[in-house]
């Protein structure tokens, strides 16, 4: 495992009121066919008419872009045309989302990410110009991911209590390792502190990939992060899983404990995954790459990975533009409530 990093900043969490392997930026995940559907009409011939990136507001390793490059290559049979994945970290998310509410709106740059860049973004930083509701076109969810505690194998705690009493002995001695301020990795650990009345200090990094590192060394204690990064890294002894989200233990982790097991029922933070374009994105673009992610939905190939890793497919009747946008708003207000219910800072 590489050496550690140094992190980039820090917040203490307030009194009561999941790792895929690294892989290159912008790879080339699939090859386009013969187009699965007509074209849709614009910009003068049928779209697509070349590759389509999509923006992964993260570094490589977490999550967000494991999840990517399964969908651009489940995705590509249906557009007809290469995806390839770009990797946009930095300021939580805000970097890359501003590099897609930015981007032409013409569906050739669109964006994957979940409900912390997507929605509770917004609670952390309200005067950061970026605002979900306002700035993009919703396109589609793809999908539901419970959320795992993992110690350091270095920290020598092996249960959800041991690591809440070494919190209440240690208090902001304790670490957890984050990708970054307003991401999910951020808020779960800090929702965790809010419902148990703890403090500790959160520790962020630029991504999920670097604090799984730092994880797996020692220099954080805990990281809360999605199952797509945690089932891997506790397979290959990087990181001790120690509860994981949800009303049921996941099947891939048939040891691990739910945390309404461990002696947090409160704490059921399950995240998901979507994506979304540019506003002003036209409605047949929106509705052909939501079509798209239908299909991908779809694969086998891309249900088997996804089955693999605990993560679920939304229902139909969820994942189209409408009920995404329903998401963002309802799950922006929401966060914003627990945000200013906890106390935590904002910027």
């Amino acid at each position: 495992m590489p050496g550690s990093r140094r992190p980039h900043a820090r917040w203490r969490g307030a009194p009561a009121a999941a790792s895929p392997h690294q892989v290159g930026r912008r790879a080339v995940l699939a090859t386009g066919g013969a187009l699965a559907a007509p074209g849709v009409r614009a910009q003068g011939g049928a779209w697509p008419q070349r590759s389509i990136t999509i923006i992964v507001p993260a570094a490589p390793g977490g999550t967000l872009d494991a999840l990517a490059r399964f969908f651009a290559q489940a995705m590509t049979p249906a557009l007809g045309r290469t995806v390839v994945v770009e990797n946009v970290g930095g300021a939580g998310g805000l970097i890359g989302m501003q590099r897609v509410t930015r981007a032409d709106p013409d569906g050739y740059a669109i964006v994957f990410g979940n409900m912390g860049v997507m929605a509770a973004f917004v609670a952390l930083h309200p005067t950061s110009g970026y605002d979900p509701r306002r700035d993009l076109a919703p396109v589609a969810m793809a999908a539901y991911v419970p959320m795992v505690i993992a110690a350091s194998p270095q920290s020598g705690v092996r249960s959800l209590a041991g690591l809440l009493d070494r919190i209440r002995e240690r208090g902001e001695g304790v670490t957890f390792g984050t990708a970054g301020l307003g991401t999910t990795s951020h808020l779960a650990p800090a929702l965790l502190l809010h419902l148990t009345g703890l403090r500790a200090t959160l520790v962020a990094y630029r991504g999920a990939g670097p604090a799984m590192n730092d994880l797996a060394s020692g220099t954080v204690d805990a990281v809360i992060d999605q199952t797509v990064t945690m089932i891997p890294a506790h397979r290959g002894g990087t990181a001790v899983a120690l509860a994981v989200s949800g009303s049921q233990r996941a099947p891939q982790l048939p040891d691990v404990p739910t945390f309404a097991e461990g002696g947090v029922p409160a704490f059921d933070l399950v995240v998901w995954n979507a994506f979304a374009a540019p506003r002003g994105t036209p409605e047949p673009i929106v509705q052909r790459l939501a079509g798209a992610v239908d299909a991908a939905l779809a694969d086998a190939e891309l249900q088997r990975r996804l089955g693999e890793l605990a993560a679920s497919a939304p229902a139909r009747e969820e994942r189209g533009p409408g009920p995404l946008g329903q998401r963002i708003t309802a799950d922006a207000a929401r966060w914003i409530a627990v945000v200013e219910a906890a106390g935590l800072a904002r910027q």
